[in-house]
């Protein structure tokens, strides 16, 4: 399965066009929508998750709610388009209206101005445009697609926050992906323990009234994976570094871990490995999941957990210190529209990107031209897997 976006964050739509996805798969807007819908949610959103009202066509690969097997196109329209008309206009327009909104002073920690040294922009607004974390919208909605196909084979996915600037989140012991999943979409923070949510959009508040912003840690959990995705013979096929090359590219995503992660270089390799047990039931388990249902880049069975750590948007409303590109002289950074944090849509985004590999990689893997013969190959599978 492959894809390709394309759009600018004010230009008419963001676009999208999937190849590979197997005929006879349900599917429909709606079911992509509630993923749109999700990611304009969440505490501490801006000003432009109340211009927009993101809303998926679908103009090929899908007749009748079924996928054709053919390429699919997706579309998100940009309804505040309409105010940049001449600032994003296709043809050549006069001087004076491309100077309008012109970026100078490119704000630190944003593509504005490496992108505009590489691509050689007097506009910096280049930059910002196609690197603006509004192109995020059109990866949940190819990761709604990718969940579809995985919900259909008993693949579930869950995301919540486990730290909001600074501040962890326990997680309670024994929760399901079902309880995290519902746990998380019930929660303006996306997080699992209610009794939280006051604490941290009071902190929200405050880091919003200093004109500031916060990053955070958000987790990704996969159950139902089958054994042995990914491969152990070439480094570019190892699933766990696909995963973690998917995560970083999302937009502030500076680090990934998964299960234990980072800890276990604090620990000793009887505390980290993951023991072993065999029962005609079960077929083989571990006794536990430090490793994060990963050995030797490839998947083990047990559930899928992946962190990733998101950076503070680094567009302030009391800038940060910059250069102006045309005199060099010091100038305080552009301010767009910003949010105080992005936490929750961002656990939303990880998910889309984690699903959106895992589906790739089952299409590889098993013959899938269409949804029945995909469906007989991980069955098969998994029956081989426990008898082995």
């Amino acid at each position: 399965m492959r894809y390709l976006t394309a759009g600018e964050s004010h230009g008419p739509r963001l676009t999208a066009i999937i190849e590979g996805v197997p005929a006879g798969l349900s599917l429909t807007a709606a079911a992509i929508n509630k993923d749109l819908k999700r990611r304009q949610g969440g505490y501490g959103r801006g000003a432009r998750m109340q211009i927009e009202t993101d809303q998926v066509d679908i103009t090929s690969g899908v007749r009748h709610g079924k996928t054709t097997g053919a390429p699919i196109t997706l579309h998100v329209m940009n309804k505040d388009h309409q105010k940049w008309l001449d600032i994003m206009a296709v043809e050549d327009i006069e001087a004076h209206l491309k100077s309008k909104r012109r970026i100078k002073h490119p704000r630190p920690g944003h593509a504005d101005l490496v992108g505009g040294i590489k691509y050689r922009f007097e506009d910096l607004r280049n930059s910002l445009e196609r690197s603006s974390a509004r192109e995020t919208a059109i990866r949940v909605a190819i990761g709604a697609v990718a969940k579809c196909l995985l919900a259909e084979l008993g693949i579930e996915t869950a995301h919540h926050v486990v730290v909001f600037g600074g501040k962890e989140i326990a997680i309670p012991n024994g929760l399901t992906v079902e309880e995290i999943r519902s746990r998380a979409s019930e929660s303006e923070l996306s997080i699992v323990t209610p009794e939280r949510e006051k604490e941290i959009k009071d902190y929200i508040d405050q880091v919003k009234r200093d004109g500031d912003t916060i990053g955070g840690v958000v987790e990704t959990i996969v159950c139902g994976v089958p054994v042995g995705l990914g491969s152990y013979v070439h480094w570019d096929r190892k699933l766990d570094a696909k995963l973690a090359q998917a995560v970083v590219s999302i937009n502030a995503f500076k680090g990934v871990e998964f299960g234990l992660g980072f800890q276990a270089g604090y620990r000793k390799g009887s505390q980290v490995m993951d023991e072993i047990t065999w029962s005609k039931e079960t077929g083989y388990r571990r006794l536990s999941n430090n490793l994060g249902g990963f050995e030797g880049g490839m998947t083990n069975g047990e559930p899928i957990i992946v962190r990733g750590v998101m950076k503070p948007i680094p567009t302030l409303y009391k800038p940060l210190m910059s250069v102006d590109i045309d005199n060099h002289e010091p100038y305080k950074a552009t301010v767009e529209r910003s949010d105080p944090t992005a936490l929750p849509a961002a656990g939303l985004v990880m998910e889309a990107v984690v699903a959106t590999v895992l589906a790739t990689e089952i299409i590889e893997k098993f013959s899938a031209d269409n949804m029945e013969e995909l469906k007989e190959a991980v069955a098969q599978h998994r029956t081989f897997v426990k008898e082995f």
